[in-house]
């Protein structure tokens, strides 16, 4: 009897790679995926646990799976990933509709917790966090023109409000030719876009190779017939040196976007927050990228209302952001995560930091805005991803945009998903470009 289930996946980009090497284990055991729950044998929930809002969609996820169940629609539920390894001690005992529960070291066993769960039973399994990370096929599931490129698991830089090494354990580079084997394939299927990530990309192959090896790798890359862009997440502010900057710049194939995530500017929260190098440090970075990779778009990520940050610190990181005019930011409140050491540090409430938060994004929304501007009568590359039936237009992402996190590009003309089309921009429109295609 065939056997049905449905996979709901959580969080970033990492675990979804998790949940495409569940699909693929899943598949090869003969199971059928379903797009939806109700009626399925198994749900499996792949969970984020690192901040609070990551915490309670995958619990309120598991609690409407278990109402599901309850109602005789759904035969089991399995949970895995960062919640229950972060929660390992009592997942089982705070929600005990859950069936089974694998750990992030664990996700190769999920035929097992699926039959064990159709049998009546189940399983509670927690392999070593910090273990060579598994070379486990996957189904891709972001479609024919893009796919993440997972290159190492874990973190080693134990940032004061950062739960992910506790959770992720120990960072592991993968072995640069098994990476450069699942490119190719990749590649093979009609991949054009491959987006590197890892918690840390800038360290990958010190802890295997004693060495950064990441300007070799994005090297090996671009020899890869069908690969047209490569786009790098997340790369660490420490860890830069003239040969990675002297790849990116070279390389046609990597995509001028780079993603580096700073979380603050000012030299005390740095340092109470344990990250290395100082504000200083960070702006000599960006203007060192500015000036030898041409037309670069920065994105980076910040923290508003770490702990340290009173007023004064908070007008240094709107004054830095004044004049560096980053293309792309992302900001979070401060969530104080149970575990870190920042936690225990003194903190302004969370109405406050969101409050902060907000004030961040009204100033960047005009830098983002004229930056949206400037691309308005100029043609440029566009992968194209798909069509939009609601407003009839193809849609697609510039050089400039990275899936899920920026803007799109609508247009008109008769190119096919998975290619890559020139598109003169007419307008822009809220972080999108609208335009048409140009034919040769």
């Amino acid at each position: 009897m065939e056997r049905t289930f449905a996979l709901i996946s959580l969080g970033c980009a990492k675990n979804l790679v998790n949940s495409e090497q569940m699909l693929y284990l899943m598949d090869e055991a003969g199971f059928r995926l379903v797009s939806e729950p109700e009626g399925a044998d198994l749900v499996i929930i792949n969970t984020c646990g690192f901040i609070d809002a990551a915490k309670s969609e995958a619990i309120d996820t598991i609690l409407q799976m278990a109402e599901l169940k309850r109602n005789a629609k759904l035969c089991g539920i399995i949970v895995t990933g960062c919640l229950p390894q972060r929660y390992k001690d009592s997942i089982l005992t705070e929600l005990p509709e859950i069936d089974a529960v694998l750990g992030v070291g664990s996700f190769g066993d999920i035929v097992a917790a699926a039959q064990a769960v159709i049998d009546g039973g189940g399983i509670a399994r927690f392999a070593d966090s910090s273990a060579p990370v598994d070379e486990i096929p996957r189904v891709v599931s972001t479609g024919p023109s893009w796919a993440y490129l997972r290159i190492a698991e874990g973190c080693n830089n134990f940032c004061a409000f950062c739960a992910i090494p506790y959770i992720r354990g120990r960072y592991r580079s993968r072995d640069i030719e098994a990476v450069l084997d699942e490119a190719r394939d990749l590649a093979a299927h009609g991949v054009k876009e491959i987006i590197v990530i890892a918690q840390d990309i800038t360290r990958y192959g010190t802890d295997r190779y004693g060495r950064r090896c990441l300007a070799e790798l994005c090297h090996r890359l671009a020899e890869i017939d069908g690969v047209e862009w490569i786009r790098l997440h997340y790369l660490y502010p420490d860890q830069f040196d003239d040969e990675l900057i002297d790849e990116i710049a070279r390389n046609d194939k990597v995509v001028k976007y780079l993603d580096i995530p700073i979380q603050h500017i000012n030299n005390n929260i740095l340092k109470c927050m344990n990250r290395r190098g100082s504000g200083d440090d960070i702006r000599a970075l960006f203007k060192t990228l500015r000036e030898r990779i041409p037309g670069l778009v920065l994105r980076t990520s910040l923290i508003a209302g770490l702990p340290g940050e009173d007023e004064a610190e908070f007008e240094e990181l709107c004054d830095f952001l004044k004049e560096a005019r980053i293309e792309r930011v992302g900001v979070f409140p401060f969530s104080p995560e149970e575990g870190t050491p920042a936690a225990e540090m003194p903190h302004v409430d969370s109405e406050e930091a969101q409050r902060r938060a907000g004030l961040i994004m009204e100033l960047q929304a005009p830098i983002m805005d004229a930056f949206c501007q400037s691309f308005v009568g100029r043609t440029i590359k566009v992968l194209c991803e798909y069509f939009d039936e609601e407003s009839q237009y193809l849609v697609g992402r510039s050089y400039a945009d990275s899936p899920d996190i920026d803007g799109q590009v609508y247009f008109c003309g008769s190119c096919k998903e998975g290619e890559f089309a020139a598109v003169h921009i007419t307008s822009a429109d809220g972080g999108d470009l609208y335009g048409e295609e140009v034919k040769a």
